[in-house]
């Protein structure tokens, strides 16, 4: 068995894979490279297999159907021999020293007599053209260099938030839970981080800038324009999420750190939803807007009031043009004093 598996879900990625997968190989032997090729039509396929002929006992390459990013985590998932599992996307990259501190972290748990679900480290936007790079950094918020559970956790602070880079999870904690994430749609990654939580128990932070997020293509489903385009899968899996925090309810309800942090995700999740909405500007998506409000109110009304009423649902529920254009300024605003998207 490999210590740890990495899954590089690829889609016509020939112009920046490699750069994602030479980051990847100095974890040696310990570590399981699946390259999972998403029905790509460029080269990917290709340089894929060069990589797994180069490299046979540490490099895997995967040849599917399309089926989006879901369905290469999910294929990764399945397909995985690695007692731990991490999803790096193939525009990424990590960096090796922190790289290697990983690794001998995770090398102190197999096969010990404590189990760790759930490993975070921080991640670094690569943002193009931005010289300083933002690092999101869980510092305060969870105890450093020891294993702790949720009881332990401070708050977070807006931002702040754990996402596909921070995490490195248990395998088998992730078929477990029976993770499935849908096909054919974009923002998954937010289900990936999401669903697993409730199962996850013991927990371990590395200060440690691990994962390069990049940030700059304009083709990248986090792109502004992109987003609104595929705002209907935005949608989908923020419903997702509605479901499984209300499906969760009673579990929460003596898990009160946890259940907090999930609501604030959710809250950040269905902010963006909004904001992407109002930012559009068509009667046909604040129509959507507000079905999505009264989404919530069916599902969950104390849920509703919670989101509504709090700070992120009160600034994107302004009243009228006046209102919107309120929301749309201060969205701008968070984008230059955050740097995202």
């Amino acid at each position: 068995m490999k210590l740890l598996t990495i899954t590089v879900p690829c889609y016509n990625s020939e112009k920046y894979m490699r750069k994602c997968i030479d980051s990847l190989l100095p974890g040696g032997e310990d570590v399981e490279i699946l390259i999972v090729d998403d029905g790509s039509t460029d080269k990917t396929a290709e340089i894929a297999d060069e990589y797994a002929e180069k490299y046979p006992t540490i490099v895997k390459a995967i040849h599917k159907e399309n089926g989006g990013h879901g369905s290469g985590v999910n294929t990764g998932i399945e397909k995985a021999s690695g007692l731990f599992f991490k999803v790096v996307d193939s525009d990424d990259w990590v960096l090796d020293t922190a790289y290697q501190t990983v690794l001998d972290t995770l090398r102190m748990f197999a096969g010990g007599d404590e189990v760790l679900d759930m490993l975070i480290a921080n991640y670094v936007y690569e943002k193009e053209g931005e010289k300083r790079k933002k690092v999101i950094r869980y510092k305060y918020v969870l105890p450093e260099n020891e294993v702790f559970t949720w009881k332990d956790v401070h708050r977070f602070h807006k931002g702040q938030y754990i996402l596909m880079h921070s995490v490195i999870f248990r395998t088998k904690l992730l078929r477990d839970c029976g993770l499935k994430l849908p096909e054919h749609t974009f923002y998954v990654d937010n289900l990936f981080v999401y669903e697993p939580l409730p199962y996850v128990k013991n927990m371990y932070y590395l200060d440690v800038n691990f994962y390069r997020y990049y940030i700059g293509r304009a083709d990248q489903s986090v792109n502004e324009k992109v987003m609104i385009g595929r705002i209907d899968q935005q949608l989908k899996v923020n419903r997702i999420m509605i479901d499984y925090l209300v499906s969760k309810k009673q579990f929460l309800s003596s898990h009160k750190k946890l259940r907090s942090y999930m609501i604030n995700y959710l809250d950040i999740i269905t902010t963006v939803s909004s904001i992407m909405l109002i930012c559009s500007d068509t009667e046909e998506n604040l129509e959507k807007k507000n079905e999505l409000w009264k989404y919530i109110k069916q599902k969950d009304v104390m849920l509703f009031y919670k989101l509504r009423y709090g700070l992120l649902g009160s600034c994107t529920n302004l009243p009228g043009k006046g209102g919107r254009k309120m929301t749309v300024e201060g969205y701008k605003l968070c984008q230059r004093f955050f740097k995202f998207n």
